[in-house]
Order: structure tokens, then sequence, then C-alpha cells
């Protein structure tokens, strides 16, 4: 089982990637949707067998990596429960 974590963020996603454990698990940084279709796009081609986003990328970003990938790879985003909320809009500002 390989998967993928895509974070969005300021990052290039051509040198903010990282793996651990010989290549099944990776990280990589991107600063928009775009880029994290692109991404998703290649680590469908590689082989990855999994995707998770970031909370950043919500239901509708989900929804575009999901048809980047033409919907060959299952693909999930980080969420976090309703007493949190302040504390996330605190720390990460308001999100849509």
């Amino acid at each position: 089982m390989t998967f993928a974590y895509i974070i969005m963020g300021p990052f290039k996603p051509e040198q903010d990637q990282a793996a651990i454990h010989e290549g099944s698990a990776r990280l990589i940084g991107v600063a928009n949707l775009e880029q994290a279709c692109q991404a998703a796009r290649q680590l469908r081609q590689d082989g990855i067998d999994c995707i998770e986003l970031c909370g950043a990328f919500g239901p509708d970003g989900a929804r575009a990596v999901i048809e980047a990938t033409q919907n060959q790879i299952p693909v999930g985003y980080v969420t976090h429960l309703p007493q949190q909320t302040a504390l996330y809009a605190r720390t990460f500002g308001e999100m849509d």
C-alpha cells in the first residue's frame, strides 16, 4: 500500500516533497488547487494507492482532486471536530 498526503500552503511542489518508508508514504506541498490536481494526476500515474488532502482543500477541493484522478484513487481530506472551529480560525485565519 502506498499513499500520499498533499498539503496546501506557500509551497513549490517540485521541491517541497518528502518520502518515508522506502517511498511508500509521500508528502507533497502545493500552493494551490491547480498544482494539487497536477500532483494527483502524477501520483495516479506513479501507481499511488490513496491520497489524503489537508483540510484547506475542503469538500470542493477534494472533488476537484477526485476528478483529476478520474475517480481511480481513494481521496480523503482532513477535517476537525466542531468544538475546535474557533481554534482553527485563530490558527489559520477564516476559511470558507
